[in-house]
């Protein structure tokens, strides 16, 4: 009985403890919920930001293909696939050493200076959304997908339901670099 007083006095403060850890700041497995409406969220307005200091390297390997990643996003116009990624990566390291957050308007693309602002515009229904490049990828399907969005990215442009769409990606200025 003694044992017993004076460990569950200690597995609650023990409890206590880490979930005040967690709940302040620590990491955690709980996903937030969605703002109020992630549909009205206006786009991010882009502005002059230096390189990535991850991210950013002249070329570099994935899947047995080797990618270059562009010296400018000056003049990037193309059409392709997207796809769109969320929860399963919610709250790990991007390539620019970001924490992805499927909330935000950010998007992954292989070959473009990290950060790059660029407009996406589904071209089966004519939405479009300003996303934030800040990751790398897609590496599945790389010969038609070129690029993946944030979950909610891919929610303004209504292709969450699909999983991909046929999209425009252009690049925004002010142009990036990949080295200043």
């Amino acid at each position: 009985m003694i044992r017993a007083r004076v460990r569950t006095p200690f597995a609650i403060t023990a409890a206590v403890a880490a979930a005040g850890c967690t709940l302040i700041g620590g990491p955690s497995t709980i996903t937030p919920p969605p703002p109020p409406n992630l549909v009205a969220l206006g786009d991010p307005v882009p502005y002059d930001q230096p390189p990535s200091a991850r991210g950013n390297m002249a070329e570099y390997e994935q899947g047995g293909r080797t990618y270059r990643v562009l010296d400018t996003s000056y003049g990037y116009d193309e059409r392709g696939s997207a796809s769109w990624y969320g929860e399963e990566f919610n709250g790990r390291p991007t390539s620019s050493g970001e924490t992805f957050d499927m909330y935000a308007l950010t998007g992954a693309h292989r070959t473009l200076p990290i950060p790059t602002y660029v407009r996406v515009t589904n071209l089966s229904n004519g939405l479009s959304v300003v996303v934030r490049v800040n990751d790398r990828g897609p590496f599945r399907d790389p010969d038609s997908r070129i690029i993946d969005l944030s979950y909610a990215a891919a929610l303004r442009l209504d292709m969450v339901r699909d999983g991909t769409a046929g999209v425009r990606v252009q690049a925004l200025e002010p142009w990036q670099y990949r080295v200043r």
